[in-house]
């Protein structure tokens, strides 16, 4: 079953609210939210029609702060607590702390600077990234209250953005990878996404070379599955494989829900991915 289910809502005069796709298993969790945004239900104009929630992406900053100030009451959850970062394609961590709460919600200027993970173990704190095609990765360890949120496209896979998110929760918190869950977002999938061979050569480094992970298809190209990369390395960090959930969305073939960068040559929008705890 698709752990991230589709939900939206309806409010007068016909207008939507901003589609979510909340991660339903989470919810037996008291106190956590954790879900993936569609593209509808905003105020963005086209080619980012229209909930797009990234400020680096032309489009009008009011209508992006809009669809943030939207989906965060969507989500029953005051805007002053959305806290993001300035994303880079690596795979540094950033711990956030009480007093970081808020940061890069109005601008990119103050965000967290060139990060593709974020963890906290704070409770009202709403971390938040962005994504096109790219694989959401979520982390939480109810035995310390610890979560993370990253973002892995090729880059951050290669250079293990997953493992680095279970080392810093384990330096900061003292969490343990076999007590955790995690859970990899709707992203690109192995269908659409070909990639050629100075990607691949930096692929194999990190994954045997297997058709789970990837397949040959056309003269010195493959079609590579980074979901499944990413619950590989989440295994090979300690997490065990029951304990994470699988989206199978591919946001390039489900083009009239998702933004995708690739399907779109580049002139779309991004969806976000939320993690959060409240008191």
């Amino acid at each position: 079953m698709e752990p991230f289910a589709k939900k939206s809502a309806v409010h007068g005069a016909g207008n939507s609210a901003p589609e979510l796709l909340p991660l339903a298993a989470w919810s037996r969790f008291k106190g956590i939210t954790a879900g993936f945004t569609g593209r509808g239900g905003g105020y963005s104009a086209p080619p980012r029609v229209s909930l797009n929630t990234a400020l680096h992406v032309g489009d009008e900053e009011h209508a992006v702060l809009a669809n943030r100030r939207a989906i965060a009451a969507a989500l029953g959850w005051p805007f002053e607590a959305w806290t993001c970062a300035e994303q880079v394609h690596g795979s540094r961590v950033v711990r956030v702390t009480a007093e970081a709460r808020g940061q890069g919600r109005l601008s990119r200027e103050s965000a967290i600077q060139d990060a593709d993970a974020l963890i906290t173990d704070e409770p009202d704190v709403l971390l938040a990234m962005y994504f096109a095609d790219c694989v959401p990765l979520y982390f939480y360890d109810p035995e310390h209250g610890a979560l993370g949120l990253a973002h892995a496209g090729w880059k951050g896979t290669v250079l293990n953005v997953a493992a680095s998110t279970v080392s810093a929760m384990a330096e900061a918190y003292g969490s343990d990878p076999a007590a955790m869950y995690a859970a990899v977002g709707p992203s690109i999938g192995e269908c659409c996404y070909e990639v050629d061979e100075a990607v691949m050569s930096r692929v194999r480094d990190v994954v045997p070379d297997d058709r789970s992970f990837h397949v040959p298809s056309s003269e010195g190209k493959s079609r590579l599955n980074l979901k499944e990369i990413n619950k590989h390395l989440m295994i090979k960090a300690g997490i065990l494989p029951s304990r994470i959930e699988m989206s199978g969305w591919c946001t390039s073939c489900s083009a009239d829900l998702f933004f995708s960068h690739r399907k779109q040559r580049g002139q779309t929008g991004r969806m976000m991915s939320w993690l959060g705890k409240k008191k």
